[in-house]
């Protein structure tokens, strides 16, 4: 069994850079909302051309594209998707909209996450929406030579449900004790999130041939 816990984190000594960066977000953040009582309008286009990068980039990674008129017509909702790639490209835009517009009453829980997930693949044929994976997945490498070198090997799928309900949970108690900043924690519960890699997928391949193996480890997990 997997332990998380974030209260530990309360003892960590942050870089000062950290620090420094997390302090001018909020301080943006108060400047953000004077720009928004003062000027909606250009606020609210810089949020649809967010959506759109965010859409086009995070697909991306994932080897799911289309032209960038396409993907402006669908994250829109201007037109109809023509294949696997935009049908998927839907259901992030589905879900990105749903968070924008009601994070404040999503809570960081198991059910609300297969819930998104669920809405991620709704558009799509393949049958794993709204479920934890049920087979093992790794992060590989592929070389040029045509060889595989496995990076890392995520949880199994039966400790991973158990594993998600730990990090919301601990999230959850973090935030609410106010234990270390929410903008520290958060990727934390993301990298933690990750490393747990909770979904059926295909095998995450790395096709640039680094110079140097990356270990990678949730910062919490112990």
């Amino acid at each position: 069994m997997r332990i998380f816990n974030y209260a530990n984190l309360k003892n960590h000594r942050w870089d000062s850079e950290i620090l420094g960066l997390v302090a001018q977000i909020h301080e943006f953040k108060g400047k953000q909302e004077l720009y928004l009582k003062q000027k909606p309008a250009t606020l609210e286009k810089l949020v649809e051309i967010a959506k759109i990068q965010s859409t086009e980039a995070s697909n991306k990674i994932e080897g799911i594209v289309t032209t960038s008129t396409r993907l402006q017509q669908l994250v829109m909702e201007k037109t109809t998707p023509r294949n696997r790639d935009e049908e998927e490209i839907m259901g992030y835009r589905d879900v990105l909209n749903t968070i924008h517009e009601s994070y404040e009453y999503i809570p960081i829980r198991s059910s609300y996450i297969l819930q998104l997930h669920r809405d991620l693949y709704q558009y799509s044929q393949k049958d794993i929406g709204g479920r934890f994976k049920n087979t093992q997945n790794v992060i590989a490498e592929n070389h040029p030579d045509g060889t595989r070198t496995v990076r890392f090997t995520p949880l199994a799928p039966y400790e991973t449900p158990g594993a998600v309900d730990s990090i919301c949970d601990n999230f959850n108690q973090a935030i609410d004790a106010c234990i270390v900043d929410p903008l520290v924690l958060i990727p934390i519960f993301i990298n933690d999130f990750l490393c747990i890699h909770p979904f059926n997928d295909d095998d995450v391949i790395i096709r640039t041939k680094l110079e140097k193996p990356s270990k990678i480890k949730g910062l919490a997990l112990i």
